[in-house]
């Protein structure tokens, strides 16, 4: 395996592709998700539980489709469904209170977003910008899904092994974009697991259809999501954690470094780390000095010296949150078509790219 992002093809019904999907992704599940220290000893606090029962039940109710997606993923990975579920599901756990810092370490996500309005006729279109933070022991385990479903939009999507794609940045045939920031809200309670909530928003052919999504009261936890659609000059900035979705419409420039900046969730319980905390101000005051959203690698590359914060994440950076930036994605939105290119680092630009017209 290469430090390069592998690019993976699935198509058919969703058993199907989930099937393709393990298939590509087994041996890194095996190399960098079941030896994971942190991920075994959730497994140890959740396997069998009724918690977990819960959310399975939720989630079959809600999205018989998905589940098949992540039973066949299960079958070609070599493992059992209910593990891969705990995979997906490590951000809607309820940990025992003494096993607290255990659901901090088993949530190394750490995204941060810029998104900013377009005016198509003037020729400029809305630009969404992410930094997708994960775990270093990902960097040599990178995935790229071309996906073509038989009964849905067609869509790429950053991937991580054994995960449902639509977690990370995406874009659809349909034209819609979306980025997912982590959120570590204390709402969290039985529901539908919020990765899969984003893997339904991937299927949505309109706004209408993503906030359906996003607003479904059976939530059991939730995302920042940052939504554009083709046609629409303005991307949406949704925080969606259990409790309540707040959407927002960028009318400007604003970014979102994975926790809840919403006055309606003040009094809400959540963990903002220093990291995150650090790169929202960085990319605040990248903006209010006059920093061109449009151009937004300049912040979302932006590195601090050795052993201080940082935009883009590496081991070691300083922050507490031990998110790694495995890739930044920059999508183009137009009138009538949405561009985009995936950058591995500031050296290695656009190691993918593409567009998806009317």
């Amino acid at each position: 395996m290469t430090d390069t992002i592998n690019i993976i093809e699935a198509a058919g019904t969703p058993a199907d592709m989930g099937r393709r999907i393990g298939a590509a992704v087994a041996r890194s599940f095996n190399e960098a998700v079941t030896l994971n220290h942190e991920f075994r000893h959730t497994l140890k606090l959740f396997a069998g539980s009724d918690y977990v029962k819960t959310l399975r039940d939720a989630a079959s109710r809600a999205y018989p489709r998905h589940m098949a997606e992540l039973e066949g993923m299960a079958e070609a990975i070599g493992t059992d469904t209910e593990t891969l579920f705990i995979w997906n599901c490590r951000g809607d756990l309820r940990f025992p209170p003494e096993t607290a810092q255990a659901r901090l370490d088993a949530m190394h996500d750490a995204c941060t977003t810029v998104m900013s309005a377009g005016d198509f006729e003037a020729g400029v279109p809305a630009v969404v910008a992410h930094n997708e933070d994960g775990s270093g022991d990902f960097m040599a385990h990178r995935y790229w899904l071309r996906a073509r479903p038989d009964d849905a939009p067609g869509f790429d999507s950053y991937l991580y092994p054994g995960m449902l794609p639509g977690h990370s940045a995406a874009v659809t045939e349909a034209g819609l974009v979306q980025t997912i920031n982590n959120i570590r809200a204390g709402d969290l309670k039985p529901g539908v697991p919020r990765h899969f909530i984003c893997r339904a928003v991937l299927e949505s052919e309109s706004i209408p259809d993503v906030i359906g999504h996003l607003r479904r009261p059976d939530r059991a936890s939730g995302f920042h999501h940052g939504i554009a659609m083709r046609g629409i000059e303005q991307p949406m900035s949704i925080e969606a954690p259990a409790s309540a979705s707040v959407i927002r419409t960028v009318d400007g420039a604003q970014g979102h470094a994975n926790h809840l900046l919403d006055g309606h969730f003040k009094s809400l319980e959540q963990t903002v780390t220093s990291s995150s905390d650090h790169r929202q101000r960085a990319v605040d005051d990248y903006l209010a000095g006059g920093g061109d959203p449009k151009q937004a690698e300049n912040i979302l590359f932006q590195r601090g010296a050795e052993g201080e914060e940082s935009v883009f994440r590496r081991p070691g950076d300083g922050g507490d949150d031990y998110g790694c930036t495995l890739v930044t994605a920059v999508f183009r939105v137009h009138a009538d078509r949405v561009d985009w290119s995936v950058h591995t680092d500031p050296d290695n630009l656009e190691a993918i790219s593409g567009s998806f017209g009317t």
